[in-house]
């Protein structure tokens, strides 16, 4: 059988193993929660904001201090806007025709190699730990930018925003942290293989911590 998957459906594997197995195979999937619109707005906003610095050649004011480092915007908006869609993004199959896929907010370069750089909204300030919360997603897309042919740093950038104040004018002034992260795209590639493997095998044990399983498993009492 041939699966397709995403950044999204591959943090199910993280979360429950057994939920992953039963999305795929059975087609139950957990039940829709209200999703706020405040980050996909965020999201096209900064988008917008990244897009208009890409056309003057410029870095914007949060990424001034990679200037220095020879760091630029990427330049190919055509192929950027493939790669930010959440339809189509960065994709490759693996020899069974297993499709992976993933849908980045922005990429820098440094000379001929690519950079992956990822905008993170919050509503409280970022802690010690809260980085390495997506470390899977960084290694995933250069994995998948490096299937496809290119060549990328081993690092990429998260952007945290979070609000700070709001100014007498009304507006809300957002607080901005860049944290620089290291790749591992065997790490990526060691996740695909899990889900491949997960999906061809028995139905796995939930995990301790998956609510959905446990009120599964209270109310068929």
């Amino acid at each position: 059988m041939q699966y397709k998957f995403s950044k999204s459906s591959l943090s199910l594997l993280k979360d429950c193993p057994r939920c992953f197995w039963l999305h795929f195979n059975k087609k139950i999937k957990h039940p829709s929660t209200i999703f706020p619109s405040l980050p996909s707005g965020m999201d096209a906003i900064l988008k917008k904001h990244f897009d208009s610095y890409r056309e003057r050649g410029e870095l914007p004011p949060e990424l001034q201090t990679l200037e220095k480092e020879n760091i630029k915007l990427f330049t190919d908006k055509k192929q950027l806007t493939i790669w930010q869609n959440n339809f189509k993004g960065i994709q490759w199959k693996d020899g069974h025709g297993n499709l992976f896929m993933g849908a980045v907010d922005d990429l820098l370069t440094k000379d001929r190699k690519i950079i992956v750089m990822d905008f993170k909204t919050r509503g409280f300030p970022k802690k010690d730990d809260t980085a390495a919360l997506y470390q899977d997603q960084l290694d995933i897309y250069n994995f998948l930018l490096r299937k496809n042919g290119f060549e990328t740093e081993d690092y990429g950038y998260l952007i945290f925003y979070h609000p700070l104040e709001v100014a007498k004018t009304g507006d809300v002034i957002f607080h901005k942290d860049l944290v620089k992260m290291k790749v591992d795209v065997k790490n990526a590639e060691k996740i695909f293989k899990q889900a491949v493997e997960v999906l061809d095998g028995p139905i796995p044990k939930s995990s301790e911590e998956c609510g959905h399983c446990k009120w599964a498993r209270e109310a068929s009492i």
